[in-house]
């Protein structure tokens, strides 16, 4: 049976203090959040942030937060691993550009959906049969027809602004 990373009866070290080379106490502060089987934890928390200031970190908190805190700080320092310069706000950041572009697209996809309805609408309005003309058609059509025209000239504007956020794209 374990109990916070270290086998009952022996003297298993947590990752912690198997990298900094120390005997782990019973009351170690690692121990629970940094397992002897999961070491690149620590590895990477300690290159970013060093153990002192680890330790007085989760010192600071309540027990109840430290689990967090620990996620957060080994999120950041495989990210700084990655990305000495940006870090997590470097991933981030380029997840915020995707989400960009892609919105574009999206626009550019539904204002292209708009305008080939409108033409099909066009293209069957333009019929001129008699059973389109405007004394045959009930008032609830006759609105349905006008709003098409609204709808296109407000997708006309959507496709110029999404045009013209894809050409901040292609710079």
């Amino acid at each position: 049976m374990k109990e916070s990373g270290r086998k009952q009866g022996a003297a298993s070290p947590c990752a912690a203090c198997k990298l900094l080379r120390r005997r782990c106490a019973q009351d170690c502060v690692f121990a629970p959040y940094f397992p002897a089987d999961e070491p690149h934890k620590f590895a990477s928390v300690h290159k970013v942030f060093g153990a002192s200031n680890v330790n007085k970190m989760l010192q600071e908190l309540s027990e109840h937060q430290r689990g967090d805190a620990v996620s957060s700080m080994v999120y950041e320092a495989n990210a700084r691993v990655r990305d000495p310069v940006y870090g997590c706000v470097g991933a981030i950041s380029s997840l915020q550009q995707q989400i960009d572009h892609l919105q574009t697209q999206l626009a550019i996809a539904q204002a292209e959906v708009v305008h080939m309805r409108m033409r099909q609408f066009s293209s069957m309005s333009s019929g001129g049969t008699a059973g389109n003309s405007p004394e045959n058609v009930s008032p609830s059509s006759r609105h349905t027809q006008t709003q098409p025209t609204m709808s296109l000239f407000t997708m006309d504007m959507v496709v110029d602004h999404a045009n013209m956020g894809e050409s901040l794209w292609s710079c």
